[in-house]
């Protein structure tokens, strides 16, 4: 295989004839040489279906096969060679822990591989732990995020979402000047066929006068909730590569400017009212001067 192919996308489905070496049965069918198929695999490229069990990734080069296991390569090289931001950790408990995810880092991965996502580097960073995504942030946007450190964890934790018991507040930075009233505004059309309510709490200026720093509470978590309510209503976000039409779209505002910068709930551990805030120094530029004054 020559340079240049190996630069493509490329998938690879087998069924083990034999007991063997995963990687060495992948180079084999693929064509790869087994140095990128150890990179795939320790990045999570490579998925392993057993009879009997679910389907997960398996990492190590060393891995061996039984007879009749499935297995598949998803290989991008473009996803592979992403170094992902890094992640910081506000608190950790035993039950959870309470993560700032910066723009361009997915939530969980994908068939690609998991090595930008904030649960891999979780559980690289605290490897004693094992991790479950209970909620999701945008890939491009920024902010807190819980994991839970247990299966039971999480259904409590998941939970406090299901029934909106949790208060998940978010900084938008829109193109425009909406009118508010004292009260605030919600934004209640349904997305795909389903109940949503995004509620504007406070609006400030923004960094020009022709945009608007909107303080918002998220009450349901449709796909692209709040990007799609706020353009929808004729303010879309700066720096959205999906639903931004605004002129102040362009290349000095290619960040989405959302960022998820406060959780509150009571613990179902421990019955006391926790509330995370992203310390000013850590959070995006648009809204660090808000953040200060409200520390």
């Amino acid at each position: 295989m020559n340079e240049q192919s190996t630069q493509n996308p490329l998938h690879c489905t087998l069924t083990a004839a034999l007991a063997g070496s995963a990687c060495q049965m992948l180079a084999d069918a693929s064509g790869l040489p087994k140095s990128r198929i150890k990179i795939a695999m320790s990045k999570g490229a490579v998925w392993l279906k057993r009879e009997g069990a679910k389907e997960r990734r398996i990492r190590k080069a060393k891995f061996m096969l039984k007879t009749g296991d499935k297995i598949q390569l998803c290989y991008d090289p473009k996803v592979l060679a992403l170094t992902p931001p890094e992640p910081y950790c506000l608190e950790e408990t035993k039950e959870y822990s309470v993560w700032f995810k910066p723009p361009w880092l997915l939530s969980q991965g994908t068939r690609y591989g998991d090595h930008c996502s904030l649960l891999r580097l979780a559980e690289k960073s605290m490897n004693h732990v094992q991790f479950r995504l209970i909620h999701r942030l945008d890939r491009e946007a920024s902010g807190l995020m819980l994991l839970a450190h247990s299966s039971n964890s999480a259904r409590l934790l998941s939970q406090l979402f299901v029934e909106n018991n949790i208060e998940k507040n978010y900084f938008a930075e829109v193109w425009g000047n909406p009118q508010l009233s004292k009260e605030g505004k919600q934004l209640t059309d349904s997305l795909d066929g389903k109940e949503a309510c995004t509620e504007i709490l406070l609006g400030y200026p923004g960094e020009s006068d022709k945009s608007t720093l909107l303080d918002i509470r998220l009450h349901s978590g449709r796909l692209h909730q709040i990007r799609r309510h706020l353009a929808d209503w004729g303010h879309p976000i700066l720096g959205d590569p999906q639903y931004g039409r605004s002129p102040l779209h362009d290349g000095s505002h290619s960040t989405l400017r959302l960022c998820a910068w406060k959780l509150r709930f009571q613990s179902p551990f421990s019955g006391s009212e926790k509330c995370y805030r992203i310390p000013a120094e850590i959070c995006p530029s648009f809204c660090s001067s808000l953040l200060q004054s409200s520390q």
